[in-house]
């Protein structure tokens, strides 16, 4: 694969500043972003994203004046989903799968992925397993 050329990128956007130009690939943190929207109209965090999901937790308040969100709330907001979801006859191993790495570096988080990894397989899998995993994160950030 050829290395990424951002330089590139940068001169498409300067020789045509009417279109819109979102840059992708090898951006890793949210400084990395800020630096390429210097440049360019947007950004995608791919695998950065996939790996460490709490990184997005911050976006809303770095470039778009709202607040940080705390991780609590955000697996409360998706759990409003997945309850949808599984209605709907997804599977909870599907759904949870993004979430795996979401409180990496934070007390709880072995168990958070542990919980989800080994009970969001299992046949009629509910809401009930990601409630729970949430709850061990609660407790260990207590104990911590």
């Amino acid at each position: 694969m050829p290395p990424l050329d951002y330089d590139l990128v940068y001169r498409v956007k300067r020789e045509n500043p009417h279109l819109t130009i979102v840059i992708n690939g090898g951006i890793n943190t949210l400084e990395e972003a800020e630096a390429h929207l210097t440049h360019v109209d947007g950004v995608m965090l791919g695998r950065a994203a996939y790996q460490n999901p709490a990184l997005l937790a911050e976006v809303d308040a770095r470039f778009f004046g709202g607040e940080t969100r705390a991780l609590d709330a955000a697996v409360a907001a998706y759990a409003v989903h997945v309850e949808k979801a599984l209605a709907d006859g997804r599977r909870l191993s599907t759904l949870v799968k993004p979430m795996l790495g979401l409180f990496n570096g934070r007390p709880g988080a072995r168990q958070f992925r542990r919980h989800l990894s080994e009970n969001a397989p299992r046949d009629g899998a509910g809401i009930a397993v990601l409630q729970d995993a949430l709850a061990m994160v609660r407790r260990e950030r207590e104990a911590a």
